[in-house]
């Protein structure tokens, strides 16, 4: 499995969207450098308030482009970085990767795959009702699971540009589905 970057964002301060950058870097262990959510511990604006010493597994967000294509196609039009994720992607099945699977972006960052995002009450203020799309049916279960991108920390730092390749290294089966973190 490969696909590429297509935008790479951060934001220093808390907010939803984050601004499209020219590169990121990657720091292990902690996230994107110079990013509100970077640090060993939970980063997240709500949970700090009562989680505040458990291990940050939402260094990075990454969020897969197609989504804005589908989208696009409710009427929304969501750009890269708009729903505040760090590395946005096309050609990669983001959601279907399990726990553990390692990306390789560029040409040294290491990140390994948390789990999923969970999407919060706040993509509705970037377009009223874009919420409810954030979820999806699955036909097999029956259950509903999160499509707004997965979560990761770094494990090896680098810097990451748009149009950097990813390819995608498998963990040891079995393979563990992703659950929101």
């Amino acid at each position: 499995m490969a696909g590429h970057v297509t935008a790479v964002s951060r934001k220093r301060t808390y907010g939803f969207s984050k601004p499209n950058r020219a590169s990121i870097t990657l720091l292990a262990g902690l996230g994107v450098e110079g990013d509100v959510h970077a640090g060993e511990t939970i980063r997240h604006q709500f949970r700090m308030t009562y989680e505040p010493h458990l291990p940050n597994l939402r260094q990075v967000h990454l969020m897969h482009e197609e989504l804005f294509d589908e989208l696009a196609l409710k009427g929304y039009e969501v750009t890269a970085g708009g729903l505040g994720e760090n590395i946005t992607t096309r050609g990669l099945d983001l959601l279907g990767l399990p726990t553990g699977a390692l990306l390789h972006i560029g040409a040294h960052a290491v990140v390994e795959v948390t789990g999923l995002r969970n999407p919060c009450s706040k993509i509705n203020d970037y377009a009223p009702g874009l919420l409810g799309e954030m979820f999806a049916l699955d036909p097999g279960t029956g259950d509903f699971t999160f499509t707004s991108g997965i979560m990761a920390v770094v494990r090896h730092g680098g810097t990451v540009r748009p149009d950097d390749a990813i390819e995608v290294e498998l963990p040891p089966g079995p393979f563990r589905p992703l659950e929101r973190v």
